[in-house]
């Protein structure tokens, strides 16, 4: 059984910083492309990051590009995404994703977390 655990959530002041993780487990972790996606309330789930499965390629959402950082640890089976300089519009539930392939191109999200809360306040 495939399974994909978020953590590091929480509460931070704009400005700020966060880190969260998602470890995977049931699955050969480092043969899959992993993502990050969020959703705020009232909103439709968006595309926040994305790395390959061996960490040498990622691709951003441009309101994150420059402030947010995706990489993965293939010997802990786990990925993180790192957010600096965080603002309000950043508050929403963050999902991470497998991908069924190596690259997060030409393949689909075939697994996800259930999610952690990300709160920013001005």
């Amino acid at each position: 059984q495939v399974r994909l655990t978020e953590s590091g959530g929480g509460f931070v002041q704009a400005g700020g910083s966060l880190r969260v993780s998602c470890a995977v487990s049931g699955r050969t972790f480092s043969s899959h492309a992993m993502g990050w996606f969020r959703q705020a309330p009232g909103q439709e789930r968006e595309f926040v990051a994305a790395i390959n499965w061996n960490g040498a390629y990622t691709r951003y959402a441009d309101s994150v590009k420059g402030r947010f950082t995706i990489s993965r640890d293939n010997a802990k089976n786990t990925v993180y995404l790192q957010m600096y300089n965080l603002v309000p519009e950043d508050t929403a539930v963050y999902y991470c994703s497998s991908y069924s392939g190596p690259d997060y191109h030409g393949y689909d999200n075939d697994y996800w977390g259930q999610g952690t809360q990300v709160t920013v306040s001005s």
